[in-house]
């Protein structure tokens, strides 16, 4: 899964950021504005992260410096306004039931305030995304196959199979679009952030790993295109 985190207390983004990595998300940070309309307007993202409080950043313009009420909001009611359906949790200090009641109200799926629990963040990105996606059980199953995102843990005919985090997230990305064709590109999206070395073979080995734990027949290749799962001992 790939994160925005929209986030201007260094602190604050350096941890989340740490902290979401090891749980299969790929996290792009960025601290103003200007960035976080950048990245909106070029790349797709799973879920939005978004602090209210912002600064401003970039070049003049409709809520640039010369907009001092502009913030997270703002941001939020520009995506909705062209119909950018991607998740957004709004992250703030801001505590009030009319700040809740506008944030949620402005096109939020959620809304938590600071200071809180990494693991209630994690549940409420979980929720948000099965929600979005569709999904009323909050584990998915392919088959023989059974992934439970809380818990990080997969089963192949109720044996649990170990996995690294990006073969995990690899499958998760697979499991969520059952039989649909993943490019290489789509999975590496899933994997890496911004700044991060991506190998040129790195899919193709995590695929690799996965057809060795799961069972090669369970993961179909259309050789240069994508990955997909197939139908094998589907229920």
């Amino acid at each position: 899964m790939r994160l925005l985190l929209v986030e201007d207390d260094r602190m604050i983004g350096e941890a989340l950021r740490a902290a979401l990595r090891p749980e299969g998300f790929a996290v792009d940070w960025v601290r103003d504005l200007a960035a976080a309309r950048a990245a909106l307007g070029t790349e797709r993202f799973d879920l939005v992260l978004l602090d209210l409080g912002l600064p401003v950043g970039g070049p003049g313009g409709p809520g640039s410096a010369s907009d001092p009420s502009a913030d997270g909001l703002t941001l939020l009611g520009e995506l909705r306004q062209r119909s950018d359906t991607t998740p957004v949790i709004v992250l703030t200090a801001r505590d009030g039931p009319g700040d809740r009641v506008r944030g949620l109200d402005t096109g939020a799926d959620d809304y938590l305030v600071k200071p809180f629990e990494f693991d209630e963040l994690t549940a409420r990105i979980r929720a948000v995304l099965r929600r979005h996606g569709g999904r009323a059980q909050p584990v998915l199953r392919h088959g023989a196959i059974v992934l439970d995102p809380a818990t990080r843990q997969v089963q192949v005919a109720g044996e649990p199979v170990l996995l690294s985090a990006r073969e995990f997230a690899v499958l998760e990305a697979l499991m969520q679009r059952p039989g649909a064709l993943l490019s290489r590109a789509q999975l590496e999206d899933k994997l890496y952030g911004w700044g991060e070395e991506i190998e040129s073979n790195a899919v193709s080995v995590y695929v690799h790993q996965l057809r060795r734990k799961l069972g090669a027949e369970r993961i179909g290749t259309v050789r240069g295109v994508g990955y997909f799962l197939t139908p094998v001992d589907a229920a």
